[in-house]
């Protein structure tokens, strides 16, 4: 193959083609024919690409030159062009005139344009080995070789049609090195169809030899140099952010780009969109490792890929290191210390540092979250001692926040009649005709979380007691107690014992639960 720049698709199928021509030493299948068959395409398909561009390159020549004022040597050099190019075309259409004359021996095509004689095996080592056609061929495309190192001056060019011992993959097979360009390429047993991959293998690589020496000639012209017509000033500052009394510092300079090129740019290998020569550059920061000061030095690496007039791919790499700073979570709430188990506690958790790109993501570990109406706001419920609560934003992790879980404190037994608490110690003047029991939450957790603060008395039981022996007793349901029994039978000094059996509690989702425990659940009231 040629020594010429290649394109990744065409190292491609000339490996492809090494291979198989390889294989043909072992046998011919139908696979390895149709492999052929696929390869020859490609080369067709990769050398019609080439010849538009070098056809574009020789323009490009010839527009350099006129744009310089015609000078003789620049005229000179474009006659060199043309002439490579004409060169290039001839024998292009010669070897173009061997595949159709193949074709032709072994069939022709049919109604549908396929190959008919795609299984002979006669044809090709007839016309290149036995009528010699094989040598003609050899000497016209290494003549052609010889020819661009004399026009260009570039001994690096080398000869295309070798023996098989100049090849770096059969020089040391005993079964292959000893064969000459001909025997190799086109001897026995070899398929109509290999012998057109072979020859498209050297059309390409004529082409490619034909590309790097347009390429050295555009040089010499400036043909293959950007000429930038799009010059804007650009201010690079050392920080977007500067506090009161601190000096701004910034670098200025000038940026130009070309009209007459579209580059492609990426970061870290992601193409993104360019307009007017300029790309922007947009994706979520990430960072693992902060340091003491809740920094991250990160990196990406931008590419900018231009073809250059001349027609030659360049691109231009260059790594970008930015600092992340550490998000600072900043969380609202009631009681931030501690969280209050099986309740609705309300946070607002921000992130100043994003901005209006805050969407945030909440999951609890130890417990479940209620994402709130408004951005920030969520409700945990806790379900063990240790809550730790992850916020995400973007897809990215901002950080993660502990809390300690309070139970629930014990709500307290008091006793109401007339509208007022009755007082336990002093009694009360007569048995009167109802009370009410009420189970009245703590006063800090009620400010805390008021819509998880409801208790109330379910069941009880209250006895009138004289003399240390029940005389009669009612078991209501609710707070609310009518006496009215109790109060037809009591005289002054009996005792109204009352035990509470149950207080149930209305969390913040208005369900009804029981609560496990509850302060003093008997009382005593004496009667005066």
């Amino acid at each position: 193959m040629a020594g010429g720049k290649q394109s990744p698709r065409d190292k491609m199928i000339g490996m492809m083609y090494l291979v198989l021509t390889a294989l043909l030493a072992l046998q011919v299948s139908n696979s390895v024919l149709e492999k052929f068959i696929f390869i020859n395409e490609a080369f067709v398909d990769t050398n019609t690409g080439k010849i538009a561009e070098n056809v574009e390159k020789v323009s490009n020549i010839q527009g350099a030159v006129s744009e310089s004022g015609s000078r003789p040597q620049d005229v000179a050099v474009l006659e060199k062009a043309k002439k490579v190019r004409e060169a290039t075309a001839k024998i292009y259409e010669e070897i173009e005139g061997y595949k159709t004359q193949l074709i032709e021996m072994t069939g022709g095509r049919d109604e549908n344009g396929n190959m008919l004689g795609v299984k002979d095996i006669d044809s090709a080592p007839t016309l290149f080995v036995n009528e010699g056609k094989g040598d003609v061929l050899k000497g016209t495309i290494n003549g052609y070789s010889a020819f661009l190192r004399e026009i260009t001056g570039d001994e690096t060019i080398k000869d295309i049609a070798k023996d098989a011992i100049e090849i770096e993959a059969f020089k040391y097979d005993e079964n292959q090195n000893k064969k000459g360009f001909a025997e190799l390429n086109f001897g026995h047993n070899t398929p109509m169809v290999g012998a057109l991959a072979s020859l498209s293998q050297f059309q390409s690589d004529i082409l490619a030899e034909e590309t790097k020496a347009l390429e050295e000639l555009a040089r010499s012209v400036g043909a293959d140099k950007l000429k930038f017509d799009q010059i804007v000033p650009m201010v690079r500052p050392e920080s977007k952010i500067v506090a009161a009394g601190s000096e701004y510092i910034a670098d200025m300079f000038i940026a130009a780009s070309s009209s007459s090129v579209s580059p492609t740019m990426t970061w870290d290998g992601n193409e993104m969109e360019v307009v007017d020569g300029m790309g922007k550059v947009k994706f979520v920061a990430r960072a693992g490792n902060y340091d003491a000061n809740g920094l991250s030095k990160q990196s990406f690496i931008g590419a900018i890929k231009v073809k250059l007039p001349g027609g030659r791919d360049t691109t231009f790499v260059d790594t970008i290191e930015y600092t992340v700073s550490k998000p600072v979570i900043q969380i609202q709430s009631a009681s931030v210390q501690a969280l209050y188990l099986n309740c609705g506690n309300e946070l607002t958790v921000n992130v100043p540092a994003l901005g209006t790109s805050y969407n945030p993501v909440f999951n609890a570990k130890g417990g479940s979250t209620i994402k709130g109406a408004d951005r920030g706001d969520v409700t945990i419920v806790p379900t063990s001692a240790k809550v730790t609560l992850s916020v995400s934003s973007g897809g990215n992790l901002i950080g993660t926040e502990e809390f300690k879980v309070k139970r629930i404190p014990k709500p307290e037994i008091l006793i109401y009649s007339g509208g007022k608490q009755v007082d336990e110690k002093r009694g009360t003047k007569g048995c009167p005709r109802s009370i009410k029991i009420q189970a009245e939450a703590d006063e800090s957790f009620a400010q805390f979380l008021p819509k998880d603060a409801l208790f109330r008395v379910a069941e009880s039981e209250v006895t009138l007691v004289r003399s240390g022996r029940a005389v009669q007793s009612v078991r209501p349901k609710g707070p609310d107690v009518n006496l009215s029994q109790l109060a037809g039978e009591a005289r002054p000094g009996d005792v109204l014992v009352i035990e509470v059996k149950k207080v149930q509690r209305r969390n913040f989702k208005g369900a009804i639960e029981d609560v496990a425990s509850f302060g003093s659940p008997i009382k005593q009231i004496r009667i005066n």
